[in-house]
């Protein structure tokens, strides 16, 4: 059944090594670095001022420009991919996130922070070859956003529990670590999507520590080799699903934040585009079974 998914051979950033995008050169006062002595890489981001808007129903309005959108380069050495890094380098690279997250927060008028990622984003909603990942502070709540967190708060009113600390994965786990858990979730909107998602309670990416990023790092890093080795290494977002940044002590013990990996298999049609729902043409608990059984040379 993967192989209907594995994608055929258009140009990657491993057909191009050598070949420097203007990103990876950071003068300008506009970015900053962060060096760690146990890793030769070194991660930059770029920060830029943007401007966002909301739209509800059939009405836009545009908010000014107060958000940030920052470009997030984790590595110098262009065909370098984030799953080429070992567990350690992960995770020193989610505590850079975490960093900045902090920073942002401090503004008042921001609401909500966004994290995505891509490989060779051609594919996947960016306009460049390579790995390449994205901050982007927001002045309101998006409505995604609003209606993940009313779903979680209708579970924890029906049962006083969080729903995503309730979690059994059974046939849909994929791997578990120490403080994370890999599944394909039980809705899943796309096929072979992956959640990771913390074993502990916890509302917020930014509250993690040194210690549980790299046991992340480990994880991510074998979720992405995972899906490179069964379909071909196709490309992919991965978002981080964090909670607003004011939340409320009612609202804490239902928040808990995820991060979710799409591989781009399928396209999304007038159906998806006219209704808002999605048609996974792979069992989620088939595509659980086959990226565990993938055996990973260590």
């Amino acid at each position: 059944m993967p192989f209907l998914f594995r994608q055929r051979a258009p140009l990657r950033t491993r057909d191009i090594q050598g070949l420097a995008r203007p990103e990876c050169r950071l003068e300008g006062s506009g970015s900053f670095r962060i060096y760690t002595p146990r890793s030769v890489e070194t991660l930059a981001v770029k920060q830029k001022m943007t401007q966002t808007a909301k739209k509800s129903d059939f009405r836009v309005w545009v908010v000014p420009g107060v958000g940030f959108h920052d470009v997030v380069i984790e590595t110098p050495v262009h065909s370098v991919h984030l799953s080429d890094l070992g567990p350690t380098q992960v995770g020193e690279v989610l505590l850079a996130y975490k960093k900045r997250i902090e920073q942002i927060k401090e503004r008042d008028l921001i609401k909500y922070v966004q994290y995505d990622e891509a490989l060779d984003c051609i594919y996947a909603g960016f306009s460049t070859l390579g790995m390449m990942a994205r901050y982007l502070a927001l002045p309101v709540i998006p409505p995604t956003v609003s209606g993940r967190l009313c779903s979680m708060k209708e579970y924890f009113d029906q049962t006083g529990k969080c729903g995503l600390c309730e979690v059994q994965p059974e046939d849909l786990l994929i791997d578990e670590t120490t403080y994370f858990t890999s599944i394909v979730p039980f809705a899943a909107t796309f096929p072979f999507e992956i959640w990771i998602i913390p074993r502990y309670h916890s509302s917020h990416f930014h509250d993690l520590d040194s210690e549980k990023a790299i046991d992340l790092g480990g994880l991510l890093k074998l979720m992405l080799r995972k899906l490179s080795m069964q379909l071909n290494n196709p490309p992919f977002n991965f978002m981080i699903h964090t909670s607003p940044l004011q939340v409320t002590d009612s609202q804490s013990p239902y928040t808990h934040w995820y991060l979710q990996i799409v591989p781009q298999l399928t396209g999304v049609g007038g159906f998806e585009i006219g209704t808002g729902c999605y048609i996974n043409p792979v069992f989620p608990d088939d595509a659980a079974k086959v990226l565990r059984e993938v055996n990973i040379p260590v």
